[in-house]
């Protein structure tokens, strides 16, 4: 496939009820807890390893930055892509981007594109551990690495790159009652997709609903795999 068809994710149909498996455990999703489970790991498998073959290119790695922030209540920190962007236009991802010769790992990778993209800088993210290696359908193999957060970052969102900065609780993501399976027929197979859609403020204190989806998506499932094995 040279080029990836035009849809709108959210106008497809839910195929699947996947919020038959129960939520992650409070007690789980403290910074303690988490910091624990990275530690010493439960066996467990990823759920999602990779989209369905995209574009015909040859495989990059990238890197993100799985931020959860320190409140009262744990929050993920996801950022809205501006629309002009090559690869994945105004989609809901986390802060990250493809690894350069410099960075050292993957662990570096996120960091940096996470100063670069929110101004996150590298000393205010305590990192627990990695997440399975995700392959999207342009072919970048991604490289999730968890951290810690203090709330009292300055944000300071590359205009170039970002359209928006939000968080959303991890509880919220970590209940599968919240995930969605969604599918479109493409060439004659069908591509499924997790969907996790979000009602919340903006940065103007606006409420609006936020549509959480493809690798993303992917991501945290496999998050909440390991949160829940």
């Amino acid at each position: 496939m040279s080029r990836l068809p035009v849809f709108d994710p959210e106008e497809l149909p839910v195929i699947a009820a996947v919020g038959d498996l129960p939520p992650v455990p409070a007690e789980r999703l403290t910074p303690a807890a988490l910091r624990e489970r990275f530690r010493a790991p439960p066996a467990w498998q990823p759920e999602l390893l990779a989209d369905r073959p995209g574009l015909q290119r040859t495989p990059a790695r990238a890197s993100v930055l799985v931020a959860l922030v320190l409140r009262d209540e744990l929050t993920v920190l996801l950022t809205r892509r501006t629309d002009h962007l090559r690869h994945h236009a105004g989609q809901i991802s986390f802060p990250g981007g493809r690894a350069e010769p410099g960075d050292a790992d993957a662990l570096a990778t996120a960091l940096r594109e996470a100063q670069e993209e929110v101004g996150l800088a590298p000393g205010e993210a305590e990192v627990i551990g990695l997440l399975p290696q995700y392959t999207t359908v342009t072919q970048f193999v991604v490289t999730p690495v968890v951290a810690l957060v203090t709330p009292a970052f300055t944000l300071r969102p590359d205009p170039g790159e970002v359209d928006e900065v939000f968080e959303v609780p991890l509880a919220f993501l970590m209940n599968p009652a919240h995930h969605e399976r969604r599918g479109i027929e493409i060439e004659g197979a069908t591509r499924e997709f997790f969907s996790m859609p979000w009602s919340g403020a903006d940065a103007l204190g606006a409420s609006r609903r936020y549509f959480i989806w493809g690798a993303t998506a992917a991501m945290l499932r496999n998050f909440y795999r390991f949160l829940s094995a």
